[in-house]
């Protein structure tokens, strides 16, 4: 029978002791087999963290190139809104040329730098230089639009008063298309004397309308023009309509251009139905006929 035992001799230097070990072939088969296992679980933990050091490192890559193409992404975003914040203020100086306005003394729009590159640190600078050029283009707006209502608005208002100023002003035919049958003129018929306004041809009953806006100052029988209406327009300007056959308005009341104020009679000195239509300036006469259809280019120009 085969011996399966080994010895092992420790000599010491001296040799004083001999130190003898034995061990079974059984010992040494299984002390192998334990080394193996041991090299190869070592072996496939060494693998494995191999294999997870590679996913690891490819995540990585993966992660860093989509945060590149974020980054970018977000470039050129903040490229295009630096663009359109140019052209907002470049807008805004065209709205303080259009209205008149002076620049500003101080510029509003403080330039930032610009850093160029697509690493996070540069792309945040661009964002936050992007953040304060947007506050201020903001505050530049918000202020040319104040300016630009205050313009509006003062234009406006100027509008309304010229407007005003026009309603007083004769500018319509009080009988509404009536022919002129007697002018502002000397004349020997019916009388020998310088008629100080136009007769407009109408019939009796016919609606007399005011021909600008006024107060009422005079509205009864008056001598030769028998029952008559004067208008003060509050500018110089005074209507006179006579000869009427009825009065629809009253002394003090305010009327308003066009608005129907009598009608045509034959009262007073008149050979028959039409209207006396008479202008005054400055308590003095002028010609109606060039105020029957508009107001006259002279007086228009003379406005501010």
């Amino acid at each position: 029978m085969i011996d399966d035992r080994y010895y092992v001799k420790i000599v010491p230097h001296k040799g004083e002791t001999v130190h003898r070990f034995q061990v079974r072939r059984q010992h040494i088969m299984a002390a192998l087999g334990a080394l193996a296992l041991v090299i190869l679980g070592s072996l496939i933990f060494a693998g494995i963290t191999v294999l997870r050091a590679h996913a690891q490192v490819a995540n990585l890559q993966a992660q860093s190139e989509k945060q590149q193409a974020t980054l970018r992404q977000i470039d050129r975003q903040t490229s295009q809104l630096r663009k359109q914040l140019q052209s907002v203020q470049r807008q805004n100086v065209e709205i303080r040329q259009l209205i008149g306005a002076p620049a500003p003394a101080k510029n509003p729009i403080q330039k930032t730098s610009w850093v160029r590159g697509n690493t996070l640190p540069a792309v945040a600078e661009r964002v936050r230089a992007l953040s304060l050029e947007g506050r201020a283009v903001a505050r530049e707006t918000l202020s040319v639009r104040r300016l630009a209502m205050h313009v509006l608005n003062m234009r406006h208002l100027r509008s309304l008063a010229r407007a005003q100023m026009l309603a007083a002003i004769p500018s319509i035919d009080p009988v509404a298309g009536a022919d002129v049958t007697g002018c502002f003129c000397y004349r020997t018929y019916p009388d020998v004397e310088f008629h100080e306004g136009v007769d407009l041809g109408a019939d009796y009953g016919d609606t007399v309308r005011a021909a600008a806006a006024g107060t009422v100052v005079a509205d009864g029988y008056d001598g030769g023009y028998g029952i008559k209406i004067d208008i003060d327009h509050g500018n110089g300007y005074h209507t006179w309509y006579a000869h009427l056959s009825r009065v629809e308005v009253h002394v003090g009341e305010h009327v308003y251009k066009g608005e129907t104020i009598g009608e045509v009679g034959s009262t007073g000195f008149s050979t028959g139905p039409h209207l006396h239509y008479q202008v005054m300036y400055d308590g003095t006469p002028v010609n109606p006929a060039p105020y029957l259809h508009g107001v006259p280019a002279n007086v228009l120009a003379s406005l501010p």
